[in-house]
């Protein structure tokens, strides 16, 4: 396998997502990963700039390649960069609506999706999707361990046990996510 590549919104970085990039580390033998910010999300509304994503991005993921992904379409990101046999990661949420994506079939021929599962997931929406596929061969499945952490959950003020440590530093100086109650 070539490049491994994580991208989101990450709006903020949780430690689930930590633990995807991990997992995908392991599997692909990827000492970096490219970790790509979207700077406009196609998919989801955002609560805070990409510059403040990308610093976040930065401190959850350390020893990766943290970089702002300007395009809001992943075919729109494979079509214009050139990556070394790429392998896409994503989570089980995700590929479940990957049909709905701009132009699946495409990101299948330039990229392997690698999909992040966990127990308790429903696999029959995943199986749904995959035969419907005219390259199922492309998408392999990482399982991971469940992890209640959640970008929303952050953004309405839990506590700072959802991110990493340097992330939660890094939201309360930038006085991010901060709704009545905060980050604490």
């Amino acid at each position: 396998m070539g490049v491994v590549l994580y991208g989101g919104a990450f709006d903020p970085p949780h430690v689930g997502h930590v633990a995807v990039a991990d997992a995908a580390r392991r599997r692909f033998g990827a000492e970096k990963i490219v970790i790509l910010v979207s700077a406009q999300p196609a998919h989801r509304e955002i609560q805070t700039s990409a510059d403040d994503r990308l610093a976040l991005a930065r401190a959850a993921f350390p020893r990766d390649d943290v970089r702002l992904d300007p395009y809001p379409r992943t075919v729109e990101l494979l079509r214009a960069e050139r990556f070394d046999d790429p392998v896409f990661v994503v989570g089980a949420d995700q590929f479940a609506a990957f049909l709905g994506w701009a132009e699946p079939e495409e990101v299948l021929e330039r990229a392997t999706l690698a999909v992040a599962t966990r127990r308790g997931f429903p696999r029959e929406e995943l199986d749904a999707v995959l035969a419907q596929l005219s390259r199922p061969d492309r998408v392999v499945f990482l399982d991971i361990e469940p992890n209640p952490a959640a970008s929303t959950n952050v953004r309405a003020g839990s506590t700072p046990d959802d991110v990493p440590p340097a992330v939660a530093k890094l939201i309360e100086e930038r006085g991010l996510y901060v709704r009545g109650s905060g980050l604490h």
